[in-house]
């Protein structure tokens, strides 16, 4: 197996909306996005695999090691081989990457965030910065779209957050600031026990409301000479828009179920995005 046909198995996998936006792209943005994308859901892993944290920080320092060698040596994971290529031709910063890596141990640091303010630092580490090194493979001539991909990743991110409030909690995690969730009457008890009171729906609407301010400020920033450029980001919205309307359409109930779209709607999100945009 090659590290492409390795990334491109990791990628499928998943089963993520993001495969779906990867389809209609030119074969070598395709290979270059999907190779960002393998390594985004390798490091991942580490963190919601290992069940021994003193390893899971090893490996993730292993991972900083084969993000060095990108640049200026001989990796040994397919996934980091098949990113060598793909740094130099479209200017993605050594810096970034290991962001991303210092965002997943933030998984391990932290379990808890007091206020948005230190959750919103977690969200540009682990979304963010992912987005602004896909517009260098997607192709941009404005640097407001920078701007476009900051906030469209927080957003993603925020939906995430919102859709996964039960799997996570039988992690031990919450992803709600916690001065939030005082604010609104819900405890962490309630999260880890799966109680859905009326403050936690309230809860949820305001959680909501936020996730959506972030998609109308990322899209009202994505200038239209970029927009062409950059639909795969368009159709990760359209996708990832609409998991956040079925979960306000179910009616919140996101701590016992994890609510997520068919394949088929995806895919026809996708299509029908790339078409208009």
């Amino acid at each position: 197996m090659t590290p492409d046909q390795y990334c491109q198995e990791k990628a499928a996998a998943s089963g993520s909306s993001f495969y779906y936006s990867f389809m209609f792209l030119p074969k070598e943005k395709r290979r270059a996005i999907i190779a960002l994308y393998a390594f985004c859901r390798e490091v991942d892993d580490v963190v919601d695999e290992c069940t021994d944290e003193q390893v899971a920080r090893t490996t993730l320092n292993w991972w900083r090691g084969q993000v060095a060698e990108i640049y200026g040596g001989k990796p040994q994971h397919p996934v980091a081989i098949a990113l060598i290529p793909v740094v130099v031709k479209f200017n993605m910063a050594q810096e970034l990457l290991l962001e991303i890596i210092d965002g997943m141990e933030m998984d391990l640091d932290q379990p808890r965030y007091n206020d948005f303010k230190s959750l919103q630092l977690y969200c540009y580490r682990v979304a963010s910065v992912v987005g602004l090194l896909s517009v260098e493979i997607f192709g941009y001539t404005d640097r407001q779209t920078l701007k476009y991909a900051h906030d469209l990743g927080i957003a993603f991110q925020l939906t995430n957050i919102i859709r996964d409030i039960g799997e996570d909690a039988r992690r031990n995690r919450i992803y709600l600031p916690m001065d939030e969730m005082q604010q609104f009457g819900v405890t962490a008890a309630d999260i880890l026990n799966a109680n859905e009171t009326e403050n936690f729906h309230k809860l949820m609407e305001f959680q909501i409301e936020r996730a959506e301010g972030f998609y109308q400020q990322a899209l009202a920033q994505l200038p239209p000479v970029d927009r062409k450029n950059q639909r795969t980001g368009l159709i990760m919205a359209a996708i990832y828009r609409a998991t956040l309307d079925e979960v306000k359409a179910s009616g919140c109930h996101v701590l016992k179920e994890r609510i997520s779209l068919t394949p088929l709607r995806k895919l026809w999100l996708a299509w029908t995005t790339w078409v208009k945009s």
